[in-house]
């Protein structure tokens, strides 16, 4: 069996075979997130199934393409679809694109998310800047024999999140005219969604958004010295006392309408990088 290194060193051979582009800025967009997609310039896509040891996205709306070109003249490397824990795949072949971007050089990882909103702050169609996060997915994607050439076997994670990213997106926000609110986001396995008892519980332990991805590849990221800025679509509010069975083609409309507002917030701090 080749090991992990392999495996990355094979993908990013294959990669820089198909694309000249030298990513520092690596993107993960989220459910219905994929407008910022349409903002690459001199665009390199690569259909996920055509990569070496990438896994395949089977939700229906992850388009599954890593895409590299410029932002706001800065060469990045997105992936229009993430892979998920319950999709069935181990968080190391979940993460597994977060290690190949930083082999390619990347050094800030930006990553979007659609969340259920637990916060009374919140509303509908919110965008959330996290500032830590909470590990509730009964796994992680380190998990195993550490190779030291890739990380630390214990990486610290007292400052998952940058907190110079954060100031420049909140800067962003003001001078575009946005809300950028700030809490912390759950990760559960998922695929199903939350009893009332449980948004009760991860509100009591301080969860302010949940969702089913983005912690494991936070963890990656940091065991991998990437600088990360991370953000929630509220797509929902989940509140106990009047929740209501959930209606996926809303949410997706909810994403749908808030990415304007996030592919305006990214692409300008992509810019102050």
């Amino acid at each position: 069996m080749k090991t992990l290194r392999d495996q990355i060193k094979e993908t990013v051979q294959h990669i820089t075979g198909k694309t000249r582009v030298k990513p520092k800025i690596g993107i993960i967009l989220g459910t219905g997130l994929g407008k910022l997609a349409e903002e690459v310039v001199g665009a390199d896509i690569l259909p996920y199934h055509q990569l070496p040891h990438f896994p395949e996205s089977t939700v229906v709306s992850h388009k599954g393409e890593l895409i590299f070109g410029t932002i706001s003249g800065k060469s990045c490397c997105m992936m229009e679809g993430r892979f998920h824990f319950y999709e069935g795949y181990t968080l190391a072949q979940a993460t597994f694109p977060v290690r190949v971007m930083k082999a390619l050089g990347v050094e800030i990882l930006i990553i979007s998310n659609a969340a259920g909103g637990m916060n009374r702050g919140y509303e509908a169609g919110d965008l959330v800047a996290i500032t830590d996060h909470i590990n509730l997915m009964g796994a992680n994607p380190l998990i195993g024999p550490n190779d030291d050439a890739l990380g630390p076997r214990f990486p610290d994670m007292c400052r998952p999140y940058d907190k110079g990213l954060i100031r420049t997106a909140k800067t962003v926000a003001k001078e575009e005219g946005l809300t950028l609110k700030e809490g912390v986001y759950v990760a559960v396995s998922g695929p199903n969604l939350e009893t009332r008892a449980e948004y009760r519980f991860l509100s009591m332990i301080g969860a302010d958004c949940v969702g089913m991805s983005t912690v494991p590849e936070v963890i990656v990221a940091v065991h991998a010295g990437l600088r990360t800025f991370a953000v929630s679509c509220i797509t929902d509010t989940c509140f106990p006392e009047t929740l209501e069975p959930v209606d996926i083609e809303k949410i997706l409309r909810v994403a749908g309408e808030a990415e304007p507002r996030l592919a305006r917030l990214v692409s300008k701090l992509i810019a102050k990088l």
